[in-house]
């Protein structure tokens, strides 16, 4: 998806208050996304030298995260952008402007002009009561679903004997840590942080794989997850936290009740494409790396005869074949289906079956076949 120009990630977390309506209507969050990018779209063509009249375009990859890193309820946006924008000239040139890294007081003003952006659509759409003294959201009935947000979002206990309290949690005194760390192009204002620290320079492919990667993992590590002698569900932390806490401990039905306020609501996507990288941008045919199956070679040589690319960063020029679906569960997951978990050996798809009453029929043979017949039909 992401061509060979330098890419910077911004990640915007957002006050409580905003996470538990964003869990409830993702609807909201999609509205203050679409202002979200055009204010980072906005600042990337204006350090770019640049107008909006130009026709100068950005591009970005946003993700969702609904999780923290101690099993809570914690809706924020990581942003792959482009770091800087496209132009084209009247000769049909494609170019591409990079941009230098922000300054702490863009940083600030950045955000700035995305907090007053949001406050106004959401006045505008009735998600939010501006008062003098505070603004409060209009939310009613609250159901179920939303008492379990709640909770995942305040670290406290959502079911069972102990509901209200807050969650159970293990310290080491030796990771307490008094002062508030300073961190790199990190803008914190009323409940709000932007951070953009971390960016990857055009050549650095396995930094923003390695970036991608971290963006887009799942809400749980396992291997930090253990149940406990007493019966309870106790998980590590990676990062201990100020306070020098290390574990989170739930019950195993509170537990139930985080995993259950970490799922998305359906029909809401949690990838989502904008500017030169949409699904219907005209220019992404041209900046998107192609795949060799879906563009054949006389069409790809008319495509560069009408727009020729001339940028001031390498552009990925190699086609790219299409990944299996085994391969993708062996890059995402590190889970190989291709190997037998018995001998080693290498197995092959012979046929893809998805009929329901099939499968049953396979899999109660396979359950009621001895040992040995067993092995012979794994490989199908």
């Amino acid at each position: 998806m992401l061509p060979a120009a330098p890419v910077r990630q911004w990640v915007l977390s957002f006050p409580w208050p905003l996470r538990f309506l964003f869990a409830r209507e993702p609807k909201a969050l999609s509205r203050c996304l679409v202002v979200i990018i055009r204010a980072i779209e906005t600042d990337l063509i204006k350090r770019a030298g640049l107008n909006r009249a130009s026709g100068a375009k950005g591009g970005s990859v946003t993700l969702i995260q609904r999780f923290g890193s101690a099993v809570n309820l914690n809706i924020h946006t990581h942003l792959l952008v482009l770091d800087g924008v496209y132009t084209t000239d009247e000769a049909a040139n494609l170019r591409f402007h990079t941009v230098k890294t922000p300054t702490q007081k863009q940083l600030d003003a950045l955000l700035g002009r995305i907090i007053q952006r949001l406050i106004r659509i959401l006045e505008r759409d009735g998600w939010l009561v501006v008062d003098a003294q505070q603004p409060w959201l209009d939310l009613h009935d609250t159901s179920p679903l939303d008492n379990l947000n709640a909770a995942s979002i305040r670290y406290t206990i959502a079911l069972g004997p102990g509901k209200g309290n807050r969650t159970l949690t293990i310290h080491n005194p030796a990771f307490f840590r008094p002062d508030q760390p300073i961190k790199t192009l990190t803008s914190d204002q009323n409940g709000f942080s932007l951070n953009a620290a971390v960016a990857c320079l055009a050549h650095q492919r396995d930094s923003l794989e390695r970036l991608c990667r971290y963006v887009s993992r799942p809400a749980i590590c396992l291997d930090r997850l253990t149940s406990r002698a007493d019966g309870q569900v106790q998980y590590q932390l990676k990062h201990p936290f100020r306070d020098g806490t290390t574990h989170m401990v739930f019950s195993p039905l509170d537990f139930i009740g985080k995993l259950v306020a970490l799922v998305p609501r359906p029909r809401h996507h949690l990838v989502r494409y904008h500017g030169v990288l949409a699904p219907i941008a005209k220019l992404r045919k041209y900046i998107v790396p192609a795949k060799a199956s879906t563009r054949p070679a006389a069409k790809r040589k008319t495509d560069h005869k009408k727009l020729k690319a001339t940028t001031d960063t390498p552009q990925q020029d190699a086609l790219i074949a299409p990944l299996t679906w085994a391969q993708r569960l062996k890059r995402v997951f590190d889970i190989d289906i291709t190997i037998c978990p018995r001998c080693g050996g290498r197995l092959r798809v012979i046929a893809d079956i998805t009929d329901p009453n099939t499968i049953e029929k396979i899999l109660n043979h396979v359950a009621r076949a001895p040992p040995g017949n067993q092995q012979t039909l794994l490989p199908g």
